[in-house]
């Protein structure tokens, strides 16, 4: 039997971020505090910063357009780093889509926007990483419909109080981006907060 080790949840707040260290086994729950918000989820390992979370090379692996609990997620260098332990939201979570951007803010005509690709750069700078690279995350929450050859985005369909739980494969940084986009029906124009609980399984009594 099992005891469970939780930290206090803390709250990303619409449009922001934060990032969150895990050690191999730990788990990274994710509730969507109001309903109806997208988070991007990008993940790192620790030993190396070059290897990370892809959603396309997760795709490749599992032959999959979304992910389903008990999957693993993989990196660029096609090794395990998560597993998608538990989902209690209605289990739309986009591997498609790219990170909103300054570029794409541009293009719909709002230069100075906040972005899912802006936020990370700022998260892990403030881990001591710098990159130049934005990888694809997964876009946990997002609605995203293959309808022929179509991509449709629809409003987030989870509920007050929905999450989804990773498990850690080893030991990495995951950094969640509440996404700030208003201008799309993603978060059906409105961003809201999200909140991170990370949590441990340990022996009975610890």
């Amino acid at each position: 039997m099992t005891a469970t080790t939780t930290t206090s949840a803390v709250t990303v707040p619409a449009r922001g971020v934060k990032a969150f260290p895990l050690a191999a086994g730990q788990h990274l729950r994710i509730t969507d505090q109001e309903g109806g918000q997208v988070g991007d989820l990008f993940v790192y390992r620790t030993d190396d910063p070059g290897e990370y979370l892809s959603a396309s090379h997760t795709r490749a692996a599992t032959s999959r357009l979304f992910p389903a609990v008990g999957q693993q997620f993989v990196t660029n260098l096609r090794r395990p780093v998560l597993t998608l332990a538990e989902d209690t939201s209605p289990g739309r979570h986009d591997m498609l889509i790219a990170a909103c951007d300054a570029e794409r803010y541009r293009a719909l005509g709002v230069p100075r926007h906040a972005s899912c690709a802006q936020n990370l750069v700022d998260a892990l700078a403030a881990h001591g990483i710098h990159t130049d690279t934005i990888p694809q995350p997964v876009n946990v929450f997002m609605d995203v419909r293959v309808d022929a050859d179509q991509l449709v985005r629809r409003p987030a369909s989870t509920r007050p109080g929905d999450s989804i739980t990773f498990t850690a494969v080893v030991d990495c940084l995951a950094v969640l981006s509440a996404c700030p986009q208003d201008l799309a029906p993603v978060n059906d124009g409105d961003p809201t907060p999200l909140s991170v609980t990370v949590f441990s399984d340990g022996p009975a009594g610890a």
